[in-house]
C-alpha cells in the first residue's frame, strides 16, 4: 500500500509463508478479517505476497475460514506453540529451500525491501530486519537449513524464535539499509490493539 506495483516478476524460488492464527487475546477477536480502508488484511497481505511471489501459503488451524483466498493452507503440525511452530509448519510444508515469512496483520508491506531482502539472502540460512536493537522475526526469510535448530528448541520445550538464530548464518538487515526503502515502523507496523488499528487507519488517510 502506498506504493506503486513493481513491473518485476514474481519470485520463483522462495514461497511467501502468511501466518494467520485465531482470536487474538490482546484483540479479543480475529485480526486477519478487521478491514482496513474497507479491505481486510488478509486480503491485503495476500495480494502483497501475490504480487512478489509465485507461490503462496497460508498457515494457520482455522482453514475453512481462508479457503476463499484460493491458495494452499497447512495446519500446524504442532499446535499451541505459537509462531515458531507455524514457522516450523511453514519450513516443512514449501518445496521451494526458502519462505519468506509474514503475519497477517502487517498491512504497510514494503515491497521494495521484501524484495532487497530475498536478493541479499546468498547463502545465509536467515534474513531478519534489526532495527534499534529489536529484530522483526515475523518479517524475515527463513531456510530450512532452520529446521534442525528449530526442531531442537521445539523438543526442549523453548519456543522464542530468536533462540536458533545462534545456531545457523543469520543476515541481519540493518536500520540504514532498511530507511532506504522508507521507514521502519511503517514498514513493521502490525495490529495489536484498538488503538494501532485506528492509527493505521490514519496513516492510510495521510
Amino acid at each position: 500500500m502506498g506504493e506503486q506495483p513493481e513491473q518485476k516478476r514474481p519470485y520463483d524460488d522462495i514461497t511467501a509463508v502468511i501466518l494467520a492464527g485465531g482470536s487474538s487475546e490482546r484483540y479479543g477477536q480475529n485480526k486477519a478479517f478487521l478491514e482496513i480502508g474497507g479491505i481486510r488484511l488478509i486480503d491485503l497481505v495476500a495480494g502483497q505476497m501475490k504480487n512478489i511471489f509465485k507461490r503462496v501459503i497460508l498457515v494457520t488451524n482455522q482453514k475453512r475460514d481462508y479457503e476463499y483466498l484460493k491458495i494452499p493452507i497447512v495446519e500446524d503440525l504442532v499446535k499451541g506453540l505459537g509462531p515458531i511452530g507455524r514457522i516450523y509448519t511453514g519450513l516443512m510444508s514449501i518445496a521451494d529451500k526458502a519462505g519468506f515469512f509474514i503475519p497477517c496483520d502487517m498491512p504497510f508491506i514494503n515491497r521494495r525491501l521484501v524484495r532487497y531482502m530475498v536478493d541479499i539472502r546468498d547463502n545465509h540460512a536467515a534474513v531478519v530486519p534489526s532495527v534499534a536493537n529489536e529484530i522483526e522475526p515475523l518479517h524475515a526469510i527463513y531456510t530450512r537449513a532452520c529446521l534442525g535448530p528449530i526442531r531442537s528448541l521445539i523438543d526442549s520445550k523453548r519456543y522464542q524464535i530468536r533462540l536458533f538464530y545462534d545456531h545457523v548464518s543469520v543476515r541481519y538487515v540493518k536500520e540504514d539499509e532498511i530507511r532506504k526503502f522508507g521507514s521502519p515502523s511503517r514498514a513493521f507496523l502490525n495490529i495489536n490493539t484498538v488503538d494501532e488499528l485506528a492509527k493505521i487507519e490514519s496513516l492510510m488517510k495521510d
